[in-house]
């Protein structure tokens, strides 16, 4: 909860006050060399010729000689007398201003340098950098930013701190080979951490010209003495009395002997009225930064010193007190540390620019999922529109419970869709028409977010004699048990008195014919116009750009990773699944068409479109007893056979990546030819050649909508989903992912190893548990790894973490549910289900 809480403050306020702390950061960094930029600017005003005696005229004389000249009582001096600077004076403030008018001066001669030019540029940019050019507004504003500075600082620390916390390499190191959202992120959080040390620096320093409590707790804090407290916060108005009088050869006579032969500068500072003292800051040749200042205060009149405040003497926190300047533009550290602090400066916009761009990355996701539900109008009572009810494992009854919504709303009906497992006994009974999308999960299994509605709805004798419904059922057949829960839920229903609409339509594998039968029984109940068939999304050509092995050497089959890339941008979500067309090799359909007695280039037409029959059969199942197709010319013998169905994968990578990736193991028959889909991908189609995909959407598998702890299970090629996940989870900066992975071998199966380890290195992965079965005497699993972190296992499930496998269901799959059962025992695991913290996408 902590974790997501300082998550949303650190992007609200990221996107608010990013924009002034990104004009602050430019500012600053434009004055940090003021000094030298002006002198580079203009070298006869600021630069002097140092005469041969070397020595600068006393401060009496120079006062003299300035105010005759100028006809105003000198105000403030600063001078270095054996240096090759030119020295400054400050004229008295007209009353009611704050300060009077300065001008730069020989201190050998007295005479006036003119004025430097640039001035008035830095004078705007300290205003701006400091209050905005806006006066106390501006201040408030530049310190509620500062403040926010500091809470970017420890929260980004907080959220990005690494499980192995002592690895430099987890902190500091940039992956340059990441793209999009991820490339994004790391450049956030990689360039955030060198920074962390000198922002900190900058806002904890910065802020004592903000807030004068906060200067006020400075002082208390860091002060030796009353003396030596500065002050903060916004200025006051300059008092009014008596000009003060003064002696500067009583005051230069003191100065020489405090300071002593080795005084590098001094700046004489007048008070505004009779009766004050006078205040005299000096630098030592020895003193480690133009910062490190002494300070006098004695009387003008007469020289005597009241008090002497050296650098050397005071504590260190006294020290860092007067040295407050110096800290906040890095010069404490010498020029070193004023060019790092100028950098992180002027880097400071880079993570309002990151920044926004995170942002508008999930505002865009956010705006995909709700794009990805077909919109509805409102209505206002739930008791007189049609309850849509959908139960989905992979998103296609979610989809298909979303376009039969659509369709009675066109025909003027309110309709209400909601899941399963968001429905109780009240909504049935209170539902005078009601219709059941419901896909059925493995042999006659309910989806998993369904399992809890069926456990506390199905077995309830209620009464439903008001209602009037009808079921959608999607299901595969060559599972013994097919549509299991959808005709549970039928018979349930028909025995507490509803009243059928129509028969049960059921659908095997997306058979577009009961698909098409389902949306005409609907246009029947509303009297509508014919519906527009519905059209599952079209197989589009994709180009395979890389194909690599990722286990050579191993004793199992051999895992390819492949990368493909779409001729016009296709988004797609983590956990989404692609459906492939395949094709057969050449070598297969050549020895198929022996004997036929066909011309593998006879001409033939295919869905419109005129290929040659080797063209044609490649898309086509080539049974091996071919008696029966004798005698038949091209066109009846690509009519005759039944053209392959699509095969499903998981996607193995993010949008942000800049293409698909997929991991797929090769199936071996038993006479040991290549299994169609995975021979296609993996060996017969040639780099660059183009693959027939879709993207599916598998809302099932997406991750959760509010952020939690994540633990991912898989066994071989099912890394592929998980991966996609643990992608999306680092993209936005959520590192609280356990990964347990289990394959043969780990010298030759332990796929996508540097990238796990990176991710564990770094952080992003917080734990990550392995199973290579073969490796030793004892066979180790999945599920194995999982019993052994059982109490790590129920604390992360304590903390919210939502549990996700992909992989073999028989197998591995299978083993986890029992260890979880053996583990948390049934109502948890149940309770983990309902609460959709336990998906999964198994096959």
């Amino acid at each position: 909860m902590l974790k997501k809480t300082l998550f949303q403050l650190h992007w609200l306020f990221g996107i608010t006050a990013g924009l002034v702390l990104a004009f602050m950061g430019i500012t600053g960094a434009l004055v940090s060399f003021q000094d030298e930029l002006l002198r580079l600017l203009n070298p006869s005003v600021l630069q002097l010729e140092v005469p041969a005696h070397g020595e600068a005229l006393p401060p009496a004389e120079l006062v003299r000689r300035l105010e005759a000249r100028e006809g105003k009582r000198v105000a403030m001096l600063w001078v270095e007398p054996h240096g090759d600077s030119a020295a400054r004076v400050a004229f008295t403030a007209p009353p009611g201003e704050h300060r009077g008018q300065m001008r730069y001066f020989d201190p050998y001669t007295a005479d006036y340098q003119g004025d430097a030019q640039g001035q008035d540029f830095f004078g705007l940019m300290l205003q701006l950098h400091r209050f905005l050019a806006m006066g106390d507004s501006g201040r408030q504003i530049t310190g509620a930013c500062t403040l926010m500075l500091v809470f970017f600082c420890l929260s980004g620390l907080y959220l990005r701190w690494p499980r192995q916390a002592l690895d430099w390499r987890a902190w500091l190191t940039f992956d340059r080979a990441k793209k999009g959202r991820a490339f994004n992120w790391n450049l956030h959080a990689v360039a955030g951490t060198w920074c962390l040390l000198l922002y900190l620096l900058s806002a904890l320093t910065g802020l004592s010209w903000s807030y004068e409590w906060y200067s006020n707790g400075l002082n208390k804090l860091l002060a030796d003495s009353p003396l030596q407290q500065r002050r903060g916060g916004p200025r006051t108005p300059p008092p009014s009395g008596p000009t003060p009088g003064a002696d500067y050869d009583a005051i230069w006579a003191s100065l020489q002997r405090a300071a002593g032969p080795d005084l590098s500068a001094y700046n004489i500072r007048m008070p505004a009225m009779a009766g004050q003292p006078a205040t005299v800051y000096y630098l030592l040749k020895d003193s480690p930064h133009e910062r490190a200042l002494n300070q006098i205060n004695l009387n003008p009149l007469t020289g005597v010193i009241h008090d002497h405040l050296r650098y050397a003497d005071q504590s260190f926190k006294a020290q860092l007190l007067t040295s407050l300047y110096a800290l906040h533009v890095g010069s404490y550290f010498g020029v070193i540390g004023r060019i790092l602090l100028t950098l992180s400066s002027l880097s400071m916009p880079l993570f309002f620019v990151t920044g926004w761009l995170l942002y508008l990355d999930r505002r865009r996701k956010k705006r995909q999922v709700k794009q990805a539900r077909q919109e509805l109008e409102p209505h206002r009572d739930d008791r007189s529109a049609w309850l849509i009810g959908f139960a989905s494992q992979s998103g296609f009854a979610e989809q298909l419970a979303w376009q039969s919504a659509g369709q009675l709303q066109a025909a003027g009906l309110p309709v209400r869709v909601r899941p399963l497992a968001d429905l109780d006994e009240r909504d049935l009974r209170e539902s005078a028409h009601a219709l059941f999308v419901v896909s059925t999960f493995g042999d006659g299994e309910a989806p998993d977010s369904a399992r809890g509605f069926e456990r506390k709805v199905l077995g309830r004798p209620l009464s439903l004699d008001s209602l009037n419904y009808s079921v959608l059922a999607l299901g595969d057949r060559q599972y013994p048990h097919f549509c299991g829960f959808a005709r549970r839920l039928h018979h349930w229903l028909e025995e507490r008195g509803g009243t059928l609409l129509f028969a049960p339509v059921e659908v095997d594998n997306g058979s577009p014919y009961a698909l098409r039968y389902w949306q005409q029984q609907l246009n029947q109940l509303t009297g509508g116009a014919p519906p527009v068939t519905w059209q599952a999304p079209s197989f589009a050509t994709w180009t395979l750009r890389q194909r690599e092995l990722l286990n050579p050497g191993s004793t199992g089959s051999g895992v390819y990773r492949l990368a493909l890339t779409p001729e016009t941008p296709t988004p797609w979500q983590a956990g989404d699944l692609v459906e492939i067309r395949p094709r057969q090799s050449a070598l297969a359909v050549e020895h198929f068409l022996a004997g036929l007695g066909l011309d593998a280039d006879s001409p033939v037409q295919l869905d419109g479109m005129q290929e040659s029959l080797a063209q044609a059969l490649g898309g086509r199942q080539l049974p091996e007893n071919r008696v029966h197709l004798l005698g038949l010319h091209a066109q009846a013998l690509v009519d005759a056979l039944i053209p392959l169905g699509p095969r499903e994968y998981s996607i193995a990578s993010i949008e942000s990546d800049g293409q698909l990736e997929l991991l797929v193991r090769q199936e071996r028959h038993a006479d040991g030819s290549l299994g169609v889909g995975s021979g296609w991908l993996t060996e017969h189609a040639p780099p660059g050649a183009g693959i027939s995909l879709r993207v599916r959407r598998n809302s099932g598998f997406h991750l959760p909508v509010a952020p939690c702890p994540l633990i991912l299970l898989g066994n071989g090629t099912g890394l592929a989903g998980l991966r996609s996940l643990l992608k999306a989870r680092i993209a936005d900066g959520q590192r609280d992912n356990w990964l347990l992975f289990g394959e043969r071998n780990i010298a030759h199966d332990f796929h996508c190893a540097e990238e796990l380890i990176g991710w564990l290195a770094s952080g992003d992965l917080a734990r990550l548990d392995l199973a290579f079965s073969r490796d030793q005497a004892e066979r180790i699993y999945v599920q194995d790894r999982l019993r052994d972190a059982a109490d790590e296992l129920r604390k992360w499930l304590a903390a919210g973490a939502a549990l996700y496998i992909c992989g073999s269901l028989r197998g591995m799959a299978a083993g986890v549910d029992r260890v979880l059962l053996e583990l948390l025992g049934a109502k948890a695991v149940e309770a983990l289900i309902e609460q959709g913290r336990y998906r999964r996408d198994v096959y």
